[in-house]
């Protein structure tokens, strides 16, 4: 269901964005980055956000901690913790516990909930707002790689792939890479 005419500008809107499956997503299908400051702006549209809440995994690679602060710069507050590996060398980092539980406890003080993920497991928390919360839904993720059944029980589905050049950061046209000896950035070919 997609009815523009459902949002006004009194909704209390809260935002919660699910960093591992977009950047595990925006990585698959285009090689590059979410804007999320982007994204952002487009759930808010121009009403009264209460809260934007970013769930990420700590990895220990390098930029990390900057594009943490950069989520808090653009408004978001950023919920982190550790990737867990395991014995056998398996790891797990998710945020879907979380993000259930901080829904449903913000639910009650919110009309609009935007959940900025493409994942089926949250299908029966969609439903939950919905039918005890009476909330409004939106899903915002990459239509290719969304759960048909999320997208579906949404009462509106924003499809990121739809309009890449604003929610993809661009890609760059070449990498800088070091050639072995003297140290200095490749250029790029003619």
């Amino acid at each position: 269901m997609d009815t523009k005419a459902s949002k006004h500008k009194d909704q209390r809107v809260g935002v919660f964005v699910d960093g591992s499956n977009m950047y595990h997503s925006s990585k698959a299908l285009y090689q590059t980055n979410v804007n999320f400051g982007k994204i952002l702006e487009q759930a808010v549209a121009g009403r009264r956000l209460l809260r934007a809440l970013a769930y990420v995994i700590k990895s220990s690679a390098q930029d990390e901690q900057l594009f943490f602060d950069a989520l808090k710069k653009q408004g978001f507050e950023v919920r982190s913790k550790d990737l867990q590996v395991f014995s056998s060398g398996a790891k797990k980092g998710d945020w879907d516990v979380g993000i259930a539980l901080d829904t449903i406890s913000l639910a009650e003080r919110l009309d609009t909930v935007v959940l900025v993920s493409g994942d089926g497991d949250f299908v029966p928390l969609v439903e939950y707002l919905q039918r005890t919360n009476g909330c409004r839904v939106e899903v915002m993720a990459f239509g290719e790689s969304a759960s048909l059944k999320l997208k579906e029980v949404a009462d509106e589905f924003v499809d990121l792939s739809a309009d890449r050049k604003t929610f993809l950061l661009p890609l760059r046209p070449f990498r800088n890479r070091l050639i072995r000896g003297n140290r200095q950035p490749e250029q790029p070919a003619n």
